[in-house]
């Protein structure tokens, strides 16, 4: 059973329980109708029961009391749906991406300095840009978006698009070093 503790010049813990503990009946039902679940039903009628009686110092006493707790019911509610949707569509966000992604083939790394600076070269100058602020002078997304007096998702979006472009880049110059260093060895022939 609820047990609720009088605080001095605050609601009246008489009052609260005549008027508001001979709804707990209709508010369970509801609740359970709600979640469709005892037990969750049982935690969201002590949860309402708790914020009513935290606000009963707000209600006018001959008032409606079973429109103003079935509007707390509801809030409550809502509020626990809203969290719980939130945490499911975290988690299913999460396994979506888990899913989507695709492991980059990683880069040799007998790349020189000047294939390094090559790549960056054959970047379009709006990609070069934010990847030299982000990876080498390493600003933070909004500090390149205040430089650059590009929107922050452009920056993101460029920055992405530039680490693929310089990646593919070297990629084929190392699988392309690859094989020449194979060649020379005696070890590869095509």
């Amino acid at each position: 059973m609820l047990a609720f503790a009088t605080v001095p010049g605050g609601p009246r813990l008489a009052d609260f329980e005549a008027l508001a503990v001979p709804l707990l009946p209709d508010l369970y039902r509801a609740a359970v109708s709600l979640l469709r679940n005892a037990a969750e039903a049982e935690d969201l009628v002590q949860d309402t029961f708790l914020h009513a009686w935290k606000s009963f110092h707000r209600f006018e006493l001959g008032t409606n009391i079973r429109a103003w707790m079935f509007k707390i019911l509801f809030n409550r509610a809502h509020h626990t749906r809203r969290k719980w949707f939130r945490v499911r569509l975290l988690k299913e966000e999460e396994e979506f991406v888990v899913e989507q992604l695709v492991a980059e083939e990683p880069i040799q790394d007998h790349l020189t300095d000047d294939e390094i600076l090559g790549a960056l070269d054959d970047l379009a100058p709006e990609y070069r840009e934010v990847i030299l602020l982000a990876d080498v002078e390493e600003f933070t997304y909004r500090e390149i978006a205040d430089m650059t007096e590009v929107p922050i998702g452009t920056v993101m979006s460029r920055l992405n698009r530039a680490r693929k472009k310089l990646r593919d880049s070297l990629g084929e110059r190392a699988r392309q070093e690859g094989i020449r260093n194979l060649r020379d060895r005696g070890e590869y022939s095509a």
